[in-house]
């Protein structure tokens, strides 16, 4: 980041109040710990693929998971109807 625009987002937090700044905090500290398990996660396939535990690393695609539908059943739920079938 440019020392230009760091100055600014410094000149600009003198203006918030403070449950603006407990806000800014939480957002900061959220997107913190979230690039700091992505970096991580990174740096351990990288990890498996120069070591040679493993050729391709698969990520999964949330295309595929949102294209999935709940169905409405019929009678009973289907937890009794497995437990029902155990016996």
């Amino acid at each position: 980041m440019s020392e230009v625009i760091l100055n600014q987002i410094f000149s600009q937090l003198e203006m918030l109040e403070i449950s603006e700044l407990h806000q800014l905090n939480t957002a900061i500290h959220k997107y913190l710990v979230q690039k700091q398990a992505t970096t991580q996660q990174a740096t351990f396939h990288q990890a498996l693929l120069t070591s040679g535990l493993v050729k391709k690393i698969n990520y999964l695609s949330y295309s595929q998971l949102t294209k999935q539908r709940l169905i409405q059943v019929q009678g009973k739920p289907v937890s009794e109807t497995i437990i029902a079938e155990r016996r």
